[in-house]
């Protein structure tokens, strides 16, 4: 498969969050009470019906999209006119906030008038909005019998599917040398060996996606002091299934080193809880993503009766599992060095720490590490693609290449970081993907982003303004907890993306997201863009809403379907703290 039918696979089309915001909407009072003419309440009530209808089958469709091309496509035509259905009711929006400001200047003394249009203005605006909503309503039958075709079920989707199974480290280390991890070592030997504290009976390892967590958790495991102090050790990796009997028995067998064929949840805990008994043990569970508490009760349940001083590493992308867990301190793995990328990229690349022997290459191999932006799994990826070939040319080849092009075999990166998203819930999942427009390097605020996610509709489960802000930083929290935006080394008020992660952003959110760079092309399936620009000739653009110079910033704007372009006040309002 190549990388760019992998991407296909990956940009998963998340429309029932769109549904459920257009079905709350069309049934709004305001609405309906705009909405005077005979026909436009019909056409509302057939649209109404008829997204009622398809939304009662999109868990499955989306569930499904993953393997099957017809239904991904039959998705990405929905979520077109999903788009188009917002804009239809933004004009509505529009105009209930016209009518009433309307009101309010003739001196209405309601706290919300009823909305008494003139005639001639309600009759223009009834039949235009009647003919958009009776044209989007026909497309949306013209997509019935590929629905039927299709055969979905009515399903409750409550956990995302399964991704195909990837290769699973074991604790056995597979680098003979690893670069810029020596102090985190230490803390993880420190915490393991110097301290009993019941407190850190759980010690988490938390990092995005190919930062290196279970390569340091095979450097602490595989220590001659850890062999020392700790009478029994086992290493199971958990991923994605968080099956209670499946890793109970892996530990069992790990410390035993003999098969389990007891498929009694109660008598395998009991052997395992016998196991350990009066001794100190050391368990590596790698990769967990479960965060339900009673879950992770059970699992731990041989364990309550442990030795003083027995310790269990967990590797995990979310600090939310490590709260699940009980962890009273979690150690957050950052990004290589400059200097220590390099010395791994030319340790897979030449097998040698250095350039003294090449050192025609060490220019080029510079520009890749930048790309590789201290990430380790990207420095031993693309110094693998040149294993032992020190042809210039090649190496210029994969300088300019883009790492979402290269084959999946070629690649551990899009397995690893695409993990990550599909994890995410449907609600952050379209919160991530709007992530996209951000330029890469952007350091952004937690509140400059939720300005933006609410301008933009992506809180749609709140009401008022302050359940609004509250769903917003809890949106933006499980994010960073999640390692899909990170805190900034320079201000730690402010926040960025890994350079792979708003690529993987990117290739999620395809053409409804783009970020324009230069003199490219807007897509025509575009629905949110940003640009950047001097502050001053962008802003100056939208009524010269300042006069601010020399600053350079991202101008984001929401799309309509005539593809004219607009800025909301939550968008300016996010921009104006920076002048």
């Amino acid at each position: 498969m190549s990388l760019l039918e992998a991407l296909s696979v990956i940009r998963e089309v998340v429309v029932s969050k769109v549904f459920d915001f257009l079905l709350d909407k069309l049934a709004s009072s305001e609405l309906l009470q705009l909405a005077t003419g005979k026909e436009v309440q019909e056409a509302i009530h057939k649209l109404d019906m008829e997204l009622k209808e398809i939304r009662a089958v999109l868990d499955d469709a989306e569930e499904r999209q993953v393997k099957e091309k017809s239904v991904k496509n039959w998705l990405t035509n929905l979520q077109n006119l999903a788009y188009d259905v917002e804009d239809v009711l933004d004009e509505f929006a529009t105009e209930i906030g016209r009518r009433n400001l309307m009101m309010e200047r003739r001196g209405c003394s309601s706290k919300r008038p009823k909305l008494i249009p003139d005639s001639f203005t309600a009759v223009m605006f009834n039949r235009d909005m009647m003919s958009k909503i009776k044209d989007i309503t026909a497309k949306l039958k013209d997509l019935e019998p590929q629905r039927n075709q299709l055969q979905f079920k009515i399903i409750d989707c409550k956990r995302p599917k399964r991704l195909e199974e990837r290769l699973q480290p074991t604790s056995v280390e597979i680098e003979s040398h690893v670069h810029g991890r020596d102090k985190d070592k230490q803390t993880m030997l420190d915490l393991l060996l110097k301290s009993d504290n019941e407190a850190n009976f759980v010690i988490p390892i938390v990092g995005m996606g190919g930062i290196g967590k279970t390569t340091l958790a095979q450097l602490v495991y595989n220590d001659a002091s850890i062999q020392n102090h700790f009478n029994l050790k086992a290493w199971v990796c958990v991923s994605d299934d968080f099956d209670v009997m499946r890793i109970t028995k892996e530990i069992l067998q790990s410390l035993t080193s003999k098969p389990c064929d007891d498929n009694d949840l109660n008598r395998v805990q009991e052997k395992l809880k016998k196991v350990l008994s009066e001794k100190k043990f050391l368990i590596v569970l790698d990769d967990v993503w479960n965060e339900n508490y009673h879950v992770w009760t059970i699992l731990q349940s041989p364990f309550l009766t442990r030795t003083r001083g027995s310790k269990i590493i967990v590797t995990t992308r979310n600090h939310g599992v490590s709260s699940t867990m009980g962890a009273f301190h979690a150690h957050s793995l950052g990004v290589l060095s400059d200097d220590d990328c390099m010395t791994l990229f030319a340790q897979h690349a030449l097998g040698a720490r250095d350039f003294g022997r090449h050192p025609s290459l060490k220019e080029v191999a510079e520009k890749i590490v930048t790309k590789c932006n201290g990430l380790p799994l990207a420095a031993k990826t693309l110094g693998g693609l040149l294993r032992t070939n020190v042809d210039l040319d090649a190496w210029e080849d994969i300088l300019q290449s883009d790492i979402w092009k290269l084959s999946e075999h070629q690649s551990g990166i899009i397995p690893a970081l695409q993990l990550s998203y599909h994890h995410l819930p449907p609600h952050l999942k379209r919160c991530f993907a709007y992530c996209s427009i951000l330029p890469k390097d952007y350091e952004f605020g937690e509140e400059e982003i939720i300005l933006l996610w609410r301008a933009q509709g992506l809180l749609q489960e709140a009401q008022d303004k302050q359940c609004i802000d509250d769903l917003g930083r809890n949106y933006f929290r499980d994010l960073v907890s999640r390692s899909l935006l990170q805190m900034s080394i320079r201000d730690n008020s402010r926040y960025v993306m890994h350079d792979l992660i708003n690529d993987l952003a990117q290739s999620i959110a395809g053409e409804v997201c783009f970020r324009m760079e230069g003199n490219q092309k807007v897509s025509k399936h575009a629905r949110h863009l940003s640009y950047m620009q001097n502050l001053f000739d962008g802003i100056k653009k939208f009524e010269g809403i300042c006069e601010a110079q020399h600053l350079r910033t991202f101008l984001p704007l929401r799309l309509s379907k005539d593809r004219g372009g607009y800025v909301t006040n939550h968008v300016i309002k996010c921009l104006l703290p920076k002048l």
